[in-house]
């Protein structure tokens, strides 16, 4: 009896010693597992901040290079909205300017203001006696002065015969010299403007005959091969032409297209064809849409070459896929209980898509057309193959008269090898920059205004 109550004891601590090591693995195990959850959280913490961190980096590096481009625009291109100015005392002689005193128009026209200009230097600066020290001093005003003095005389006659100080462009060397990109103390063959000559300009600083004013030229001018005397007006009009005669083409026949494709078309092998064509369209080179030009606009239809007028067709052409996209998304936007509701009343599809679709569906496709626009006054590509790379100074009056367009016009000034013309190119740009922010933000202005939320 002893023996067997023996065995039922060695048989229970048996079974408890093994129910104890069971129990202390299952512990064991537990803790183990909590360890290997607690290393994994802790790994994926770590992946998470290292996420986190390329995240901000990222961020951080895209700003840090949008700050160096603008400041380096900037930098080079805010002393072009400031122009330096000479004060001359200028004569009127008439013996000069009309010396047979008929008056006309065509006298006046034909008179040699240079002469004038020339005269009021040598008053400064008598020393200047031989040829050569003639033409170094008459290269400190612009060559367009005396379009200035010709423009006072046609607008009063009665100067003539009188002596007036007048303010007159000073050339691009002495401009660029006033605003220190030219270093006085590097030797005379390194630089364009002589010892003289700054010997000169800083006479007439110390007599407080130069200064820097505000460049409206900048703004009212067309184009020129003079720095001092170039302006972005032309190019602004050519722009502005261009992008009226996009807008009236591109939008309604975009909208009219987004409509039909969405709402009207049937489903069918032909249609799904267009759609991917239309889809393929968005995403061809801009300089295909130029080369096509080149070769329906003008080569087989015989358009004015450098019109604003072809720029715009082709523009419409590159535009108009992306406003169809941009309608059909803000159609499909709208919610199928719209269109249930209005042809529950009894409203015809053609009502129904008129009278509430298309309402409530405008605020996307006006974004998406902006958008649109935005992306083709920044083009320049299709306008090369137009022929509107070419030197136009008159100022555009109409869509068919020749022009060029703002991205042409920096493309033209950063290609011209004087240094004044680099400045005027970073604040054609800054422009530029400012036309594409004010179409960018009025859409998403326009977004948020009249987007209704679902």
């Amino acid at each position: 009896m002893f023996v067997v109550s023996e065995k039922l004891m060695n048989k229970s601590d048996i079974k408890n010693q093994n129910s104890h090591d069971s129990t202390s693995r299952f512990v064991l195990s537990q803790a183990e597992a909590r360890r290997r959850v607690e290393r994994g959280l802790k790994r994926r913490y770590r992946q998470e901040g290292r996420f986190k961190l390329y995240g901000i980096l990222s961020v951080f590096f895209g700003v840090a290079f949008l700050g160096f481009l603008f400041s380096t625009i900037i930098g080079n291109g805010a002393s072009a909205f400031f122009q330096t100015h000479v004060k001359l005392d200028i004569h009127f002689d008439e013996s000069i300017i009309d010396p047979l005193e008929t008056g006309s128009r065509e006298a006046l026209l034909s008179a040699n203001y240079a002469r004038l200009i020339s005269d009021a230097l040598l008053n400064i600066y008598p020393e200047a006696s031989g040829r050569r020290d003639k033409r170094s001093l008459r290269s400190l005003v612009s060559s367009g002065a005396p379009y200035q003095l010709q423009k006072l005389i046609l607008e009063d006659p009665s100067l003539i015969g009188s002596r007036k100080s007048i303010w007159l462009l000073a050339d691009d060397e002495v401009d660029m010299f006033i605003k220190g990109y030219i270093d006085g103390n590097v030797d005379e063959k390194l630089r364009r403007l002589k010892d003289k000559q700054i010997n000169w300009i800083e006479g007439l600083l110390k007599n407080e005959r130069i200064e820097k004013r505000f460049n409206i030229n900048f703004f009212t001018a067309g184009d020129s091969r003079d720095p001092e005397m170039s302006g972005i007006w032309g190019a602004t009009k050519g722009s502005f032409f261009m992008l009226l005669v996009t807008l009236a083409l591109s939008f309604p026949l975009g909208v009219a297209a987004a409509i039909y494709l969405e709402e009207f078309a049937p489903r069918n092998t032909w249609i799904d064809a267009v759609e991917v064509n239309i889809n393929n369209l968005a995403a061809v080179p801009s300089i295909v849409f130029g080369l096509l030009g080149l070769a329906v606009f003008i080569n087989f239809f015989g358009l004015p070459r450098s019109a604003p007028l072809v720029g715009g067709l082709v523009l419409a052409l590159m535009t108009l896929p992306v406003i169809i996209i941009a309608g059909r998304a803000a159609i499909k936007s709208v919610p199928p209980s719209v269109r249930e509701a209005a042809l529950g009343v009894g409203a015809s599809q053609m009502q129904m898509v008129f009278h509430h679709v298309l309402p409530l569906a405008l605020p996307g496709m006006l974004t998406g057309a902006i958008i649109g626009m935005a992306r083709a006054l920044g083009e320049s590509a299709p306008l090369l193959m137009i022929g509107m790379i070419a030197f136009i100074v008159e100022v555009p009056g109409t869509p068919f008269d020749p022009s060029t367009a703002l991205p042409v016009q920096v493309y033209l000034w950063a290609d011209s090898p004087e240094r004044a013309f680099v400045e005027r190119t970073s604040a054609a740009i800054m422009v530029l920059l400012l036309f594409l922010l004010i179409m960018n933000v009025s859409a998403v202005w326009l977004r948020n205004r009249f987007e209704r939320r679902w």
